[in-house]
C-alpha cells in the first residue's frame, strides 16, 4: 500500500470522478484506475461501487477511507514538522466558510495568518453552515470550516470565533430622527418598506425564526426586495429605498462613515456565533492544525479590539 495509491483513492471519493481525481493529482486517468485496482487487489476486496455513473464507497471502502485520510495527514504532519524545524512552512489552506464571515471577517483572518506564515496560499469555498457540517460528517470530503453554529453536533468540535448581531439599519436622513441604537417597537418595522436578504440565505432564516418566536410573521411586514447581496442591500438603504435587518459586521464601515444609522428592536436581540468546526475523530492536516491553533488565539485578540456584539 503506497501513499500515491491512497491519494488516488481519497481524491476519487472526494471528487466522485476518476477523471477529476486525475486532474487534481496531475496524472492520467489510467494511472488513477490502476492505483485503485492495486489497492483492491492487495486488500482482496472492492472499495468503490461504480453503478449508473455514480461512485460510492463500499463498507470496506468506508473503513479504508477513514484510515487513508489519517495516514496522509500523518505523512504531511511529518513533512510539516521537518519544514518547521527549517523555519519554512508552505502549502495550501482550503477554507470552507459561510458567506457573511467570508466577506467581512475572513480578510482579517487571512491578513493576520499571512503575516506569520507568508508562504501559505489559500483556496476559499463558499458554503452555507449546514452544507459544511454535512460535508464533514456524512460525505467526509472536508475536515473543517467556519460556520454559524446554531445547534452543535456531538460529532464535531467547535471553537467560537466571534459573535455577530443583526440590527436594523436606516438611511441617515432627517426622516429617521432617533439616535443611533435606539430601541424601537416592532410597529416601527410594520410602517417601513423592508429590504431583506434572499429567502434561502442563513440571515433570512434567522430573522424569520427570531420574529416567529415573538409571534411575528414576516408576511406582516412590507418586504419589497430580497437581494442576494449585502452590498446591494446597503446601497439601497443608503439611497432611501427602504430599511433592513442585517449583520452588524456587514455595515460597520457604513456606520462609521455616517451613511447608515443603526436601530435595535425592543425585546428582540438576534445574535449568532461564528465558529471554526472540525471532526472529532479525524486528524487535521498540519496546516489546518496550525490554522486551528492560530484561530484560538486570534479570536481572543480580535474580539478584544472589535465591537461586533454591541
Amino acid at each position: 500500500m503506497e501513499f500515491h495509491q491512497l491519494e488516488s483513492f481519497i481524491n476519487v471519493v472526494n471528487l466522485k470522478s476518476f477523471s477529476k481525481a486525475a486532474d487534481e493529482l496531475f496524472i492520467t486517468q489510467p494511472a488513477i484506475t490502476n492505483n485503485i485496482k492495486n489497492l483492491e487487489k492487495e486488500l482482496n476486496t472492492i472499495l468503490l461501487n461504480r453503478k449508473n455513473k455514480k461512485i460510492t464507497l463500499t463498507e470496506h471502502g468506508k473503513i479504508l477511507y477513514k484510515y487513508a485520510v489519517n495516514l496522509i495527514n500523518i505523512r504531511d504532519t511529518a513533512k510539516f514538522d521537518i519544514n518547521l524545524s527549517k523555519n519554512k512552512m508552505e502549502g495550501n489552506l482550503e477554507i470552507n466558510i459561510n458567506s457573511v464571515a467570508e466577506q467581512y471577517i475572513l480578510p482579517y483572518i487571512i491578513k493576520d495568518f499571512s503575516e506569520t506564515y507568508p508562504s501559505i496560499t489559500f483556496t476559499i469555498n463558499h458554503k452555507d453552515s449546514k452544507q459544511v457540517c454535512n460535508d464533514i460528517i456524512k460525505r467526509g470530503n472536508i475536515n473543517y470550516g467556519i460556520i454559524v453554529a446554531e445547534q452543535k453536533n456531538p460529532l464535531l468540535e467547535y471553537i467560537d470565533l466571534f459573535e455577530d448581531e443583526l440590527i436594523i439599519v436606516v438611511p441617515n436622513t432627517k426622516k429617521y430622527k432617533y439616535n443611533a441604537y435606539k430601541k424601537v417597537a416592532i410597529d416601527f418595522l410594520k410602517n417601513q418598506k423592508i429590504i431583506l436578504s434572499d429567502e434561502g440565505s442563513e440571515t433570512h432564516l434567522l430573522i424569520k425564526k427570531a420574529l416567529a418566536e415573538q409571534s411575528i410573521d414576516l408576511n406582516d411586514l412590507n418586504i419589497i426586495l430580497l437581494p442576494q447581496s449585502n452590498e446591494s442591500i446597503k446601497k439601497m438603504v443608503a439611497l432611501g429605498i427602504g430599511v433592513s435587518i442585517i449583520s452588524k459586521c456587514a455595515v460597520e464601515n457604513e456606520l462609521k462613515l455616517g451613511l447608515l444609522k443603526p436601530y435595535l428592536l425592543k425585546d428582540i436581540r438576534i445574535k449568532r456565533k461564528f465558529s471554526f468546526v472540525y471532526c472529532k475523530n479525524r486528524c487535521l492536516s498540519p496546516i489546518a492544525e496550525q490554522f486551528k491553533n492560530f484561530l484560538e488565539n486570534w479570536a481572543t485578540e480580535f474580539n478584544s479590539k472589535q465591537d461586533i456584539s454591541k
